[in-house]
């Protein structure tokens, strides 16, 4: 059986995905944060296969600096963006780093020029000159990337650990072309598919579909629900001893309130508060459920997206993008 240059690369990337999110997923799991070092790390073999994937398709220099550009705005996220007054008191790095974009840009700009007549249609429709369809076809990570850090600005994203392993997603698999999909060769031949980035992100959101049914029966079987009330919980947060919720990451959604005869009560928020509280408001919470002797109370579980992620790294080998296999079955 020969085995192909895409092949070795695809499967190479795939190798690398799930080390590299399988790591950070642990991290993510226990701390509920993913050291920029980890990023550091595995941008590495990243930037290594991206090479090699153009090298094998004869891209010209500006598409190498169209992705140098792609990388360079990703860079943000893990390394902050340098500042002009720095730079101006001579901080190396910063120095570095705005010649780093100028030189991308510059890249970026020469490319846009020489590919101008390429249309983006004809790239999709596979009409296209091979170097210019690569152009687009690169140029298309750093608007994936783009997407992925407007989404993490606007709080669609809530963690900074993820934002970051999209983007990382985003450069090691930038397309569809090295992907060794196994079942299904759906998104391989269709005109629209999600990036690989993101179709990963909605195969994991899917499972997220999953957790109410099974909080709600976990509810049912410990004997939670003992009221109407608890049934607007019992969905998405579960009921655990007081005593317990610094230990855990969680998010509090037992309160104390003032009730109209002057006494106090408890109330359970349905949803997590917007920003997480400080350790010492968050224990200072809790002393004051203690001295009113509440023992339990309802929390929501502060659900690790990059561990739902690692195990969507299969359907997303095996049968590509979703969204490729929902729509003909929506007649579109």
């Amino acid at each position: 059986m020969d085995i192909s240059e895409n092949d070795i690369l695809g499967w190479s990337r795939i190798f690398a995905l799930t080390l590299g999110m399988g790591w950070a997923a642990w991290m993510d799991h226990k701390e509920r944060k993913v050291a920029n070092e980890h990023w550091m790390v595995w941008i590495k073999p990243a930037l290594f296969l991206w090479a090699l994937d153009l090298m094998a398709q004869g891209a010209d220099w500006t598409i190498y600096l169209t992705a140098s550009a792609a990388v360079a705005y990703a860079s943000g996220a893990v390394i902050g963006r340098p500042s002009i007054s720095d730079a101006r008191g001579g901080s190396r790095i910063d120095l570095i780093v705005f010649v780093w974009y100028a030189v991308s840009a510059v890249g970026l700009l020469m490319g846009a020029l020489e590919y101008q007549s390429t249309n983006p249609l004809n790239v999709m429709l596979g009409d296209a000159d091979r170097l210019g369809s690569l152009w687009w076809q690169t140029l298309s990570v750093l608007f994936v990337i783009l997407i992925i850090d407007a989404a993490w600005r606007f709080r669609l994203l809530h963690g900074g650990a993820d934002a970051k392993a999209l983007m990382w997603v985003a450069i090691l698999i930038p397309n569809w072309s090295t992907v060794p999909l196994s079942l299904n060769d759906a998104t391989s031949v269709a005109l629209v598919a999600l990036p690989p980035s993101l179709a990963l992100l909605m195969w994991g959101g899917l499972s997220f579909l999953v957790i109410p049914f099974i909080l709600f029966f976990r509810n049912i079987a410990a004997g939670n629900i003992n009221r109407l009330g608890d049934l607007r919980l019992a969905w998405h947060a579960s009921k655990i001893n007081l005593d317990q919720v610094l230990q855990r990451h969680v998010w509090l959604l037992t309160t104390l309130i003032e009730l109209p005869d002057g006494s106090t009560g408890t109330h359970h928020r349905t949803r997590a508060p917007r920003t997480t509280p400080s350790r010492e408001a968050l224990q200072g919470s809790v002393q004051a459920l203690a001295e009113a002797g509440v023992d339990e109370v309802w929390v929501s579980s502060k659900l690790p997206l990059l561990v739902f992620l690692l195990p969507a790294i299969a359907p997303l080998v095996l049968l590509g993008d979703p969204m490729v296999l929902v729509m003909p079955l929506l007649g579109l």
